[in-house]
Order: C-alpha cells, then sequence, then structure tokens
C-alpha cells in the first residue's frame, strides 16, 4: 500500500443501508497523489440494521452480502490509521457525517480529520454553469467512466473531480489546504479570477 506521506487527499465514500447515516454498509477510500489515484482501500460492513428496498436497489448490497463482513467498530482501526490528521474529500458531507455518525453509534472516537473538501462545492464554484454538480453528472461532463453507487467508484470519481477543478482554477492542493476552513466548501479568493471553464469534449 502506498505510503501515507505520499499521498496528497483521500477521498472517501459510504454506501448506506437505509435513511440513518450511521448505517454504513460500504466504504471506498481512494488515496490521490498528484491528481491521479495512486492506490485504495475498501470493504464491506455489517451495519447490524435495516436494509431498505430503495438503498438496495440503489447500490445492490443487502443482508446477505453483508452477511459476513465486519462490524464498524471492527473496520474504525483501519479507517482511524488511514484518515486521522490527514486531507479527507468526498461530494457532499454526506458521507462524513455518516463516519462520524457510525463512530458515534460503535462508540468509539470521531476520525479528528485535519482538512475536509467538499468536492460538490468545489464543483459548483469550478464550473457552475453545469445543470447540477452530482457525480454521473460530471462523470458525462469529463467523460470519467465510472460504475456510480458503488463507494471505491464514487471516491475515485469524486477524487478525479476534485483534481480537475484545481486544474480549471489554477491552484495547487496545497493552496487550497492552505485555506483556514477545516470544512473547505470553496476557492481561496485569490483564485477568484482564474480562466472561464475549458471543458474536456
Amino acid at each position: 500500500m502506498t505510503a501515507r506521506g505520499a499521498v496528497d487527499y483521500f477521498v472517501v465514500d459510504v454506501e448506506t443501508a437505509n435513511q440513518a447515516r450511521a448505517s454504513i454498509c460500504q466504504i471506498g477510500i481512494a488515496f490521490f497523489s498528484g491528481g491521479r489515484m495512486v492506490d485504495s482501500w475498501e470493504s464491506l460492513v455489517n451495519p447490524h440494521d435495516e436494509f431498505l428496498g430503495f438503498n438496495v436497489a440503489l447500490h445492490g448490497i443487502g443482508p446477505r452480502t453483508v452477511a459476513h463482513a465486519p462490524s464498524w467498530s471492527e473496520l474504525c482501526p483501519k479507517v482511524m490509521s488511514l484518515l486521522a490528521g490527514a486531507a479527507v474529500a468526498s461530494h457532499t458531507d454526506f458521507d462524513r457525517g455518516a463516519l462520524n455518525g457510525a463512530c458515534l453509534r460503535a462508540e468509539v472516537p470521531v476520525v479528528p480529520y485535519a482538512k475536509w473538501i467538499d468536492t460538490c462545492w468545489l464543483a459548483r464554484h469550478a464550473w457552475p454553469h453545469l445543470p447540477n454538480h452530482k457525480l454521473p453528472t460530471l462523470a458525462r461532463t469529463f467523460r470519467i467512466t465510472y460504475k456510480a453507487h458503488d463507494a471505491l467508484e464514487d471516491a475515485r470519481v469524486a477524487g478525479e473531480v476534485l483534481a480537475l477543478a484545481l486544474q480549471e482554477r489554477q491552484i495547487s492542493i496545497g493552496e487550497l489546504l492552505a485555506t483556514p476552513a477545516n470544512h473547505i466548501t470553496g476557492f481561496p479568493k485569490a483564485a477568484a479570477g482564474a480562466r472561464a471553464l475549458s471543458l474536456r469534449r
């Protein structure tokens, strides 16, 4: 596995068994360095919770799929070893809330991130003219092939969107992380005059 020090940022995505954010049934973490995914980690999770038909239809994970998967309390040390003190991104703050909720439910410490980057907000700043900033729309726009509602695939695409947004606004990940906010939802003001969108077609 890639050494943590060589990673610029981690991108996390989760799938849930029902509407409760704490009901994580899959987690994927993509490791990004130099604007590309260099490593990854993923796992099914047994949420010990009810599965709703809507969620199962969305991601294809059900009770039988996770019957022998580890619980969140069993996986938390691994997640902590990867993300504690690191720059972490996700597409909207749903995943951050899910991780925090799962930790609270399992009565384990919440992961202390150094920075949390909302890639959906960054996409809105970089490409305000797009009809929406959902991952499938962004993937189609930039011709990124992926399978939606798979935790690792969603994490990978969100990481690629982050890299493209930085390129679009002509700012480095270091400059972005240097902003004072712990929850980064926009670009530093210095990047406000960056060039207009030039989509890859």
